[in-house]
This record gives C-alpha cells, sequence and structure tokens, in this order.
C-alpha cells in the first residue's frame, strides 16, 4: 500500500506493535512521529529508522502530550493518522491482593493517554476535514481476563471510548476505530505468561499452551499483523470503516 504524504503520530513506537506501525508507513511513503516513555528504546529505535522524527514521551503527561503536538503539528502541517499505541500490561493479581496505586497506574497509561493524544489529534483533522485515529484495545476488552482486572477494565474502556469518539467525529470526516490483538509474539507477551505462571504455579510452557487452546487458529499474532490492519484502515480500502472494534487474533474463545 502506498501511503506517501500521509502525516502520522504513533505511541509507544520504540517496540513491538508500536515500531512495526511506525516504520511500515515510513516504508509506504508516509512521515511519521514516533514517542515512546523507553529513552534507550527511543535512541536505538532513532539509530535504526533516520527518517522518522522520535520524541521520549510519557503519554499519562498532559504537558508531555501537548509539547509533543505543538512540535509534531507544526513539523507536519497536519495530522492524517493517529495511532495510540501505548499501554501497560498492569498487575496479575486477584482483585483483593492488588495495590489500588497498581490498578489506577494501569488505567492512566491505557485510557488517559489516549485521551491526551485524542485531546489533541481532533482540533487538527477537523480543520482539515479528515482523519483516523486508531486506538488499541485488546481481546482482554472483549472478556473478561482472571487476575487481570485493571488491565481488561482499561480495554473494555478503550472500546467505549473509541466508539463514541466515531459518533462525535464522523460528521466532521473523521473515523475512529479499536484494535483488538489477541496474544502477540514478543517480549511483553513474553513477560505476561512469566507472571501468569509464577502466579498460578504452572510452567511458562503450560501458560503458552492454553492461550493458543482458546484461539481457533492455534498461533499468535505479530506485530506486523497489527502494522497490515492500521496500514488498511489508512487506506482507501478502509475509508468507510469506523466506530469498530477490530481483533485480530485468529479468533480468540476465551481468556
Amino acid at each position: 500500500m502506498n501511503h506517501t504524504g500521509q502525516r502520522v503520530m504513533v505511541t509507544a513506537a520504540a517496540a513491538g506493535i508500536g515500531r512495526r506501525i511506525a516504520e511500515r508507513f515510513a516504508e509506504a511513503g508516509a512521515r511519521v512521529h514516533a514517542s515512546d516513555i523507553d529513552a534507550a528504546a527511543v535512541q536505538s529505535f532513532a539509530d535504526d529508522n533516520r527518517g522518522i522524527t522520535t520524541t521520549v514521551l510519557d503519554a499519562t503527561s498532559e504537558a508531555a502530550v501537548n509539547t509533543w503536538f505543538d512540535t509534531a503539528l507544526d513539523d507536519l502541517g497536519g495530522l492524517d493518522v493517529m495511532v495510540n499505541c501505548a499501554g501497560t500490561s498492569g498487575p496479575t493479581a486477584a482483585l483483593e491482593d492488588m495495590e489500588f496505586a497498581e490498578w489506577k497506574r494501569c488505567l492512566d497509561v491505557n485510557l488517559d493517554g489516549q485521551f491526551l493524544c485524542c485531546k489533541r489529534a481532533i482540533p487538527a483533522m477537523k480543520t482539515q476535514g479528515s482523519g483516523l485515529i486508531v486506538n488499541f484495545s485488546s481481546t482482554a476488552g472483549l472478556h473478561g481476563f482472571a487476575r487481570r482486572a485493571p488491565y481488561s477494565t482499561a480495554k473494555w474502556g478503550v472500546i467505549g471510548f473509541t466508539k463514541t469518539l466515531a459518533i462525535e467525529l464522523g460528521p466532521f470526516g473523521i473515523r475512529a476505530n479499536a484494535i483488538c490483538p489477541g496474544p502477540v509474539e514478543g517480549d511483553r507477551m513474553d513477560r505476561v505468561i512469566a507472571a501468569e505462571a509464577e502466579k498460578i504455579g504452572q510452567s511458562e510452557d503450560q501458560v503458552r499452551a492454553r492461550f493458543t487452546r482458546a484461539i481457533s487458529m492455534k498461533c499468535f499474532v505479530t506485530a506486523d499483523d497489527m502494522a497490515d490492519m492500521v496500514l488498511f484502515l489508512a487506506s482507501p480500502g478502509g475509508s468507510k470503516v469506523s466506530g469498530q472494534a477490530l481483533p485480530v487474533d485468529g479468533h480468540t474463545s476465551s481468556l
């Protein structure tokens, strides 16, 4: 797909899903501003992707988000695609064993960061009468998820947030969709599996096999699978897709 001339901003872009989305847009001709909270990862990403502008960003900080948008919008002259990948897996624990600070931090990163970025993206998109917002949810936003209450709660919230944006913004030519990845191959999922294995006294192989059994296609997905969906939504073929929670998960029946 050709995305030449598109102006794109991506959070959590120094690794994993966000990285592949930023790289794939740049490879397809888009101008990309990428951010991430991990300074070392941002430097590594920048070294590998000289054509992409990078910023170290805590997406839960309104001041930091505003500074990033001021810089990026001035450089880009507008915004065609906002991709909100920033998130955290949160604690793995029964609810009664969870600290309130852990709960709140998970919701802050997974919900507040999207709110702050959308709040700044929307006026720019309204000015030009077009735009695409892609918010990352999860299959945990479609199913309950034992021992992951704040994560599942936040990801359900992302879907409600996104559907509301689609209603509000449709008259202005702006679309909003939520992507719901299943288990994604990579370091982050490895950490989730390790935490779950420790909590329930099983091996990591047993936990991975349990996740796989719940997927009809019997496989984990990849960051490139997510990038494929985002680039499709930003293409002419996706021009009428809005307000959707789009699982990219090989069909997960439960968690």
